[in-house]
């Protein structure tokens, strides 16, 4: 999970396709006017089945792709992108997302020379599974434009960015499997929030008995990379309706009662330790892998640093 290499000045459009086509989509370029293709720039980082890419061309081109097995999400950052899709004509400026559905042509008639985006693939297969997951309605599909200035979407676009730079500066603990697997959940989930309305994924509310399940779930093996997407998926309901049950119920979101669960489980252990272990193994045993954020919270539920507990 290396970010792939950034690419400036490329000798002609030939190498610049070439090395658009490895960070994102195969795809057939032409340009639309008499200019060369070295302001062209696209770099990517990938989390699994989710890819992010930043791409700009620097003139004003048509691209036209299948997106074979994939979606891909386009973001203008800048400038405008046409689009076209069967009968679907989309027009996204910065505010929008233009998607592209997998192994479907899409031709894109206008990407304006001032245009630059965040392109985010996604694997059909893991999306679909993922949608089904968290709405706990398989079948649905994502619309044709994802509306950005929405909370949610301007929330997804926030978390986008801020992987994609970060990624880029360093790799660091991305290339932990666990931890990529957590992020492309989250980003999955936050796009599939963001691109459903509220009204599509409403049910029947959530029932004390499915918030249990989920309880039961969490103490079994509190260690679990959970993701939203798993709760749901064991309660049988949408991430939305978990979330209400938890609220109503617990009176805490499912990911603050998984945290409390594992602050419990580790204090437990600094307090039995034999002078074997230390505060980092302790925490990763039961699911910590940020051992900065899991000292401020330990602090802050039980008024004393974990090194103290582990000492006493």
């Amino acid at each position: 999970m290396q970010p792939a290499s950034k690419l400036i000045r490329p000798e002609d459009w030939d190498e610049a396709s070439h090395v658009v086509s490895d960070v994102y989509f195969p795809h057939r370029l032409t340009p639309l006017n008499r200019s060369n293709a070295r302001n062209t720039v696209a770099e990517a980082v990938e989390l699994g089945p989710v890819k992010i890419t930043h791409i700009g061309w620097g003139a004003d081109v048509s691209i036209q792709s299948d997106h074979p097995g994939a979606y891909a999400i386009n973001v203008p950052l800048s400038g405008h992108l046409e689009s076209v899709t069967g009968t679907h004509e989309v027009s996204s400026v910065p505010g929008d997302g233009t998607i592209c559905p997998p192994d479907t042509t899409t031709l894109i008639t206008d990407w304006s020379k001032d245009c630059s985006i965040i392109g985010v693939r996604v694997d059909r297969d893991y999306l679909h599974r993922e949608m089904a997951r968290i709405l706990a309605r398989p079948g649905l599909r994502l619309p044709p434009q994802l509306d950005l200035t929405s909370e949610n979407g301007a929330s997804w676009l926030a978390l986008v960015r801020s992987l994609l730079d970060q990624m880029l500066r360093s790799d660091g603990v991305y290339t932990n499997p666990l931890v990529a697997e957590q992020l492309s959940g989250a980003v999955t989930t936050a796009l599939v929030l963001a691109a459903i309305p509220d009204d599509e994924t409403a049910g029947a509310g959530t029932r004390p008995r499915i918030v249990k399940r989920v309880i039961d779930e969490i103490h079994a093996d509190p260690a679990r990379a959970w993701t939203a997407a798993e709760m749901a998926e064991i309660a049988g309901v949408g991430v939305r309706r978990l979330q209400e049950g938890f609220q109503e119920y617990v009176g805490v979101s499912p990911r603050d009662y998984l945290l409390d669960v594992r602050l419990e489980r580790v204090h437990d252990d600094l307090l039995r330790a034999d002078g074997s272990s230390t505060v980092a193994e302790v925490a990763m045993r039961w699911g910590f892998t940020h051992t900065g954020r899991f000292a401020a919270v330990y602090r802050r539920k039980y008024g004393v640093a974990p090194s103290e507990a582990l000492r006493g």
